[in-house]
């Protein structure tokens, strides 16, 4: 009780601020939008926005309501043009000081919530003192009726919400644009280097055999071995190559099985468990596997391990990953170990990544991939006819009516005796309809369960069958 009123202490005094605070934004925004002095907006708007933050935090640390941030992402920064000239509206300029501003200005003004939290300073205070004797004597119902009104004017509308996952979309798709753009350096970086140089040297030995076939046929013959070494080296390569692509087990056997055989590759000596009820998408697999042997990598040549560990697991629909190794520790992602490169995969994902390594080890990673695994039912609902799931889903909402009430419970009523018929519907027929009717609805009943079963079986029988055979699972 103390902790409430101590909220509402707190609430209270944040109105007597704000009474200020109301004549001093009415006075800039009147030198800002009548005197021309635009320069006085900026940081006025983001006084007041610092002011509807903290009454979101006390709103929910009081109230117990969460009030999330309402405002539109800030532009990003200016980009010069190929002369170096930075671009706003129709003017050039040498740096991009103004142009941000301008952007910062236009983004402050057009914003919604920006005017929201300007209505929000200018009539809060009148709520607080509507609500006082509420929040004196009830506290926390006053306190839930604060958070109510603050939440419905202070909380998101549709359009940051939608312009926030917009933001969103365009950076995960920057991020995985960038981390496309190093793998191809990466591959061809490693074709200029290795397959391309020994397919050159082939290419010279094969010269020189041709001017000593006639002159000298020994060492022609011995230039032919060289090349055909050479040959089945850059086959080797060129293998090697292929397998960072996308590795043809990884395609084949799936995650685990592909995990598995890194780890028979790896220096380490590394234990691989994988619980997993469905395979993910060929796109989840190829960067779980990608991180995991980056990982195993780092682990061997920066961290100076020995052993390690995988373990890959399903939580719900997510995908969760964890590599512990028993290295030196103090792997830091600032350093180019390549864990920017596995947050990049991960971002496209909307996945995240947790390091944890202390100097002297042990290092753990843990990543997550949220909602990446195929969840069965739906997939057979999705795959089916809209009629279909739509009578399944009426079977299993209805099947229960005759099976229980109208057949299994007038049944009991029946055989103990019991008068009361309340809407039993056999209950009220004449006696030698009573038992056939009870039967009846009983077997209704099964028999819509049956069919609620029945139909997606059919629909997709090799697949039914093949989950519901007890085998030993794929992973």
């Amino acid at each position: 009780m103390l902790r409430r009123y101590g909220h509402v202490a707190t609430l209270l005094a944040l109105a007597i601020v704000q009474i200020p605070m109301i004549a001093l934004t009415g006075l800039m925004l009147l030198l800002s939008f009548a005197l021309g002095m635009v320069f006085l907006f900026p940081p006025q708007a983001m006084l007041v926005r610092r002011l509807a933050a903290l009454n979101r935090r006390l709103v929910r640390d009081g109230a117990g309501v969460e009030i999330d941030s309402p405002y539109l992402p800030p532009p990003p920064p200016p980009v010069p043009q190929p002369d170096g000239m930075y671009r706003s509206d129709r003017t050039l300029y040498k740096t991009p000081r103004v142009p941000a501003w301008n952007n910062r200005w236009k983004w402050l003004v057009s914003d919604p919530a920006t005017w929201r939290d300007h209505i929000w300073l200018l009539v809060d205070p009148l709520v607080k003192v509507a609500l006082a004797p509420l929040l004196v004597l009830l506290p926390g119902r006053g306190l839930r009726a604060y958070g109510l009104w603050s939440k419905k004017l202070l909380d998101p509308t549709a359009a940051s919400r939608l312009a926030g996952q917009v933001s969103h979309l365009r950076r995960t798709r920057n991020l995985a644009a960038d981390s496309q753009a190093a793998e191809m350096r990466r591959i061809e970086r490693d074709l200029h280097d290795g397959t391309q140089a020994r397919l050159v040297a082939i290419g010279m030995t094969l010269g020189a055999v041709e001017e000593l076939v006639e002159s000298d046929p020994k060492a022609a013959k011995a230039l032919l071995a060289k090349a055909r070494d050479a040959s089945s080296e850059t086959l080797t390569e060129l293998r090697r190559v292929i397998r960072g692509i996308h590795p043809p087990v990884l395609a084949e056997r799936g995650l685990a099985d592909a995990v598995r055989a890194l780890a028979m590759d790896s220096p380490l000596d590394v234990t691989v468990e994988v619980n997993l009820p469905n395979r993910p998408e060929a796109p989840v697999e190829a960067a779980v596997y990608f991180a995991v042997s980056e990982l195993l990598s780092n682990a061997a040549r920066h961290g100076d391990a020995r052993t390690a560990t995988v373990d890959i697991s399903a939580n719900g629909a997510s995908l969760r990953v964890t590599v512990t190794d028993d290295g030196l520790g103090g792997a830091d992602p600032d350093k180019g170990s390549g864990l920017i490169g596995i947050e990049r995969r991960l971002a496209a994902f909307d996945g995240v990544l947790a390091l944890n390594s202390p100097p002297g080890g042990p290092t753990i990673v843990s990543m997550e991939l949220p909602k990446v695994l195929p969840v069965p039912w739906a997939q057979d609902f999705s795959k089916m006819p809209r009629w279909k799931s739509v009578l399944i889903i009426v079977l299993w909402a209805t099947a229960w009516c005759p099976t229980f009430p109208q057949g299994v419970v007038a049944a009991i009523f029946k055989i103990f005796g019991v008068e009361e018929k309340t809407w039993f519907l056999a209950l009220h027929l004449p006696l030698p309809w009573q038992w056939p009717v009870i039967l009846g609805m009983i077997s209704l009943g099964v028999i819509m369960h049956v069919m609620a079963i029945r139909i997606p079986a059919t629909h997709n029988r090799e697949k039914f069958m093949a989950e519901a055979t007890p085998t030993k699972p794929w992973c």
